[in-house]
Formats: structure tokens, C-alpha cells, sequence
């Protein structure tokens, strides 16, 4: 596990292995670009360098990620996977890990979700964590939301809860919250409902249909 900025290691002494957890959403990739660039990997304009940002990742995602891994290199140097993701199915986790343990020669796969310690443990076991500089930070101020009653906590919540033009919520946001609000937890005393609490909705909140307002709101009630 590494949790040192990005400036003082490189991939090359730093860590064994083709594959990286990364802590953190959208707001973590110039971090991880720039540890990238001071290890010699260009990404401005890499056609060996596949980013994506996922709402969700699933099977078909999987699948698509795996078959561009086995492809040859435009530039015969390394290849770099980038995968962003609030979330990630068990299906697609599982399809993944063949890749993952048989990773085509001179690649790199960097996985950066909001709570890595919610991947299956055969995925985790394969991938060093990394801990970069610039993880994301809830939109909910996790010091306020702990101070506050708990009517006003679910007032806090709201915009959480907010939906986009296409009538979705941010899970990413969502995601970000709850795992900020669990290691803030983690250090206190007594807690443990409302860790439990936390831990649930992070587990449901990526399943179609979870009635996330009254997981978020049992959250906002216990702790």
C-alpha cells in the first residue's frame, strides 16, 4: 500500500505488478498524469494511453477494456489503462481478473474508484493502492455534516440527492461522501452503527433501483 505523493516514487521502484488501485474519481487524474509523465509516459496526444470515465462499469465495459488491452501498440512502447468509476458490478470485477493476471507485455492498469475497499478481495490482491495527492473531496463538508443535528444533516443532504438532465443521480458524488464520511468515522469512538449504516449504502448505492434517499437519510440519523 502506498500513500506518499505522487513526486517522491516512481512505477518503476516503487511497485511489482501491471495493476493500480487508485483512490479518487475524475478530480485524481492530473495527479496520476503527472506521476505517469516523470516516469517517461507521455499522455497528451499517446495513442498507447486509454482513458475512460464511467458513470457505471459493467460486463460489456469489462469485456471492451480487456479486448483493447490485447491489442498491439501504436508506438511499440508501453500501453497505460486508465479506468474511472463510482461503480463497479461483481460480474464485470470477475471478468476482469484474467486479464489482470495475465497482463499483456508492458502494460499498465490504473482502476480509480472512491472506495477501493469495496472491490472483490481476488481483484484487490492483484493491484498495488496507490493514494495520490488530489483525491476528491465530498461536496458535503464531513466535519459540518458530523457537528450538525440530524435534521440538518438531512437537509445536508440535498444536494447529494439532486438529479441531472437525465434524471440520475452522481453516484460518484454519492460514493465520494460515503467513503469520506467512513475514514472520518473510522478515528472516532462508538460508532458502530453508524459505520454500518455508512457501509450499507455504499454497498447499495450502485444497484439499479436502490432507494438511496432513505439509505442516505438512515446515515444522516445515526451518526
Amino acid at each position: 500500500r502506498l500513500a506518499v505523493p505522487y513526486a517522491e516514487y516512481t512505477i518503476h521502484n516503487m511497485l511489482a505488478g501491471n495493476t493500480y488501485l487508485v483512490r479518487g474519481g475524475e478530480a485524481s487524474l492530473p495527479a496520476l498524469y503527472r506521476l505517469l509523465t516523470d516516469e517517461g509516459i507521455p499522455i497528451e496526444g499517446n495513442p498507447d494511453v486509454y482513458v475512460r470515465i464511467y458513470s457505471h462499469f459493467g460486463i460489456d465495459e469489462a469485456r471492451e477494456l480487456s479486448a483493447r488491452a490485447y491489442g498491439r501498440a501504436v508506438e511499440g512502447g508501453r500501453r497505460v489503462f486508465i479506468a474511472v468509476f463510482p461503480v463497479i458490478t461483481n460480474e464485470a470485477q470477475n471478468a476482469l481478473l484474467k486479464t489482470l493476471e495475465e497482463p499483456p507485455a508492458g502494460s499498465l492498469f490504473f482502476l480509480m474508484t472512491s472506495a477501493p475497499s469495496m472491490l472483490l478481495p481476488t481483484l484487490r490482491s492483484r493491484a498495488q493502492m496507490i493514494e495520490l495527492d488530489a483525491a476528491a473531496e465530498s461536496i458535503v463538508p464531513i466535519n459540518a455534516f458530523l457537528k450538525a443535528s440530524p435534521r440538518e444533516r438531512i437537509d445536508m443532504l440535498k444536494p447529494l440527492l439532486e438529479k441531472n438532465d437525465d434524471d440520475r443521480r452522481d453516484i460518484g458524488t454519492i460514493i465520494t461522501f460515503l467513503s469520506s464520511l467512513e475514514r472520518m468515522l473510522a478515528t472516532m469512538q462508538n460508532n458502530r452503527q453508524a459505520i454500518d449504516a455508512v457501509y450499507r449504502a455504499r454497498a447499495y448505492a450502485g444497484d439499479k433501483g436502490s432507494l438511496l434517499k432513505p439509505l442516505l437519510e438512515q446515515v444522516a440519523l445515526l451518526c
